[in-house]
């Protein structure tokens, strides 16, 4: 990425850029999905404090405030013209960025890539949700397949208290438990979130 650009991406952005670049090298005509459940808040409650002080905003700060400015920048700097797609699903934020992927890839794709990036929300609004206590990205290239390395994902109705949501450990994000699966060789995970419990299985 061109350092005038590059000067103007704060930490989110720039280990999610790292992500996308490190797994792109072998796909550079495939599609991207960039997934964040939160996005770059700390922008928001910069732009927030400037309007309550009646400061004039910064246009830069602005445009990088939206939820699909790392895609875009991503995107400029590379000179690519292929589809991008931002996903906010709050704790579900994998599986719709995945389901996303599936649908690409049906569309007659042949890979898609997915980039999964995080951190802790700003102070203001830190009591609404700790579930992610580090900045992190990830990403991984997605294509269809009917082998033993595939995985199915689908979901069902939830019960709250359901045997799923009361066994799943919760010692990291959700989407960070989903990389655990998908890089440990596990036969099966189980997410339950906003009513529903999503099944991730690894074909035998």
């Amino acid at each position: 990425m061109p350092a005038m650009m590059r000067r103007r991406v704060d930490r989110l952005g720039r280990i999610a850029l790292q992500a996308a670049y490190d797994a792109h090298v072998d796909a550079p005509d495939a599609p991207v999905i960039f997934a964040s459940r939160y996005g770059d808040l700390g922008r928001s409650v910069e732009l927030l404090t400037q309007l309550a002080r009646s400061e004039p905003l910064s246009p830069t700060s602005f445009s990088l405030s939206v939820h699909n400015a790392i895609g875009a920048l991503y995107s400029i700097a590379r000179g690519d013209t292929s589809a991008y797609a931002a996903i906010a699903a709050g704790e579900e934020t994998v599986e719709a960025a995945f389901t996303e992927a599936c649908g690409l890839l049906s569309d007659g794709v042949p890979r898609v890539l997915v980039v999964v990036y995080d951190e802790p929300v700003p102070t203001p609004w830190e009591h609404f949700s700790r579930d992610v206590a580090f900045p992190h990205a990830w990403a991984c290239l997605l294509s269809a397949s009917t082998g033993a390395d595939a995985i199915h994902l689908d979901c069902a109705d939830s019960a709250p208290d359901s045997p799923v949501a009361a066994a799943e450990p919760t010692d990291l994000p959700a989407d960070l438990r989903a990389l655990r699966f998908l890089v440990s060789g596990a036969s099966r995970w189980e997410h339950a979130a906003g009513g529903r419990c999503w099944r991730w299985a690894r074909h035998a």
